[in-house]
């Protein structure tokens, strides 16, 4: 009897901790529901209507939406662009990060201030970054192609040429993130221990070898991070093609938010607008699974 009463009491502690563990969960998943899950939901059932943000009426369109991106010649460029933007914008964001911690890492003196430096661009608001560079970039009193311009070299339309456009939004996308994953990598480096650079250098290793075969296996978890949190972030970007391309010029910095935008406030069309939301969705997914899958392979945790 007495070991059966015992028994019960652990069944019961062990419910009201279960209860208080959620208790403390349900903060943090209520503003996951109402901005995430809701809206997700939402605008998956939208479509499949044809729902135009003005009718009081909703039809039931099936899959007629997802057909029509699929026909529509621009939803490949879209697609296309999307991935331009998504590699052009993550692949030099962390590569340059990785330089900058690297020579910040090994500097004495003044890091504090480089480092404030540099980093001050990613707590600058999008918009503000991108109305200076649009400045920066503009061809006749840019000074961009005055410097261009001094070293005998022909200037250009920049964010005015379909051949450039996306260059230039890349170059201000790269140039924000730098800094953030600078800050990254300076602490994952810091933390690499010194007695394993000390014995590949015992083991005859130059200084390349030491950086590709025991730095970088060592901070492969940061850059497993920054690279899922880049990508993301990259079909997640709007302000600075809005301020500086609106989509062009002829679409070619349209991205599928771009396009989600157009979609939905300029042509009215919420159903197709939330097709082309599911498809992004979609792609996070894949594209976070897929990468977490190949650092099974590539990321060492010890």
């Amino acid at each position: 009897m007495q070991k059966e009463g015992k028994r019960k009491a652990k069944v019961h502690y062990s419910r009201k901790e279960n209860l208080t563990g959620i208790l403390f969960v349900v903060p943090a998943l209520i503003p996951l529901l109402i901005f995430w899950v809701i809206p997700v939901v939402w605008s998956g059932g939208l479509s499949f209507t044809d729902w135009d943000m003005m009718s009081e009426n909703i039809n039931f369109m099936g899959l007629k939406n997802f057909a029509s991106l699929l026909r529509d010649p621009k939803f490949g460029d879209v697609l296309w662009n999307t991935l331009v933007f998504a590699v052009g914008s993550t692949v030099p964001t962390i590569v340059l990060g990785l330089l900058v911690a690297l020579l910040m890492n090994g500097a004495r003196k003044g890091t504090g201030v480089y480092r404030t430096v540099i980093f001050a661009p990613y707590i600058t608001p999008m918009v503000a970054v991108s109305v200076v560079w649009s400045w920066i970039f503009e061809p006749r009193v840019g000074i961009l192609n005055y410097i261009l311009g001094l070293f005998g070299l022909p200037g250009s339309q920049w964010t005015q040429s379909s051949s450039t456009a996306m260059l230039s939004v890349l170059i201000v996308t790269v140039w924000k993130g730098i800094g953030w994953t600078m800050i990254f990598y300076m602490e994952a480096l810091r933390k690499v221990p010194q007695s394993l650079k000390e014995a590949a250098a015992i083991d005859g290793a130059n200084g390349f070898q030491q950086f590709w075969k025991v730095t970088l296996p060592m901070i492969s978890p940061t850059t497993f991070f920054l690279v899922i949190m880049s990508s993301i972030s990259s079909l997640q970007a709007y302000d600075q093609i809005q301020v500086l391309t609106q989509g062009g010029p002829a679409g070619s910095t349209r991205t599928l938010l771009y396009y989600y935008y157009q979609e939905a406030f300029r042509n009215f069309e919420t159903g197709k607008a939330s097709a082309v939301a599911v498809v992004l969705v979609l792609i996070t997914v894949v594209l976070s699974w897929a990468e977490t899958e190949i650092s099974k392979k590539t990321v060492f945790y010890n």
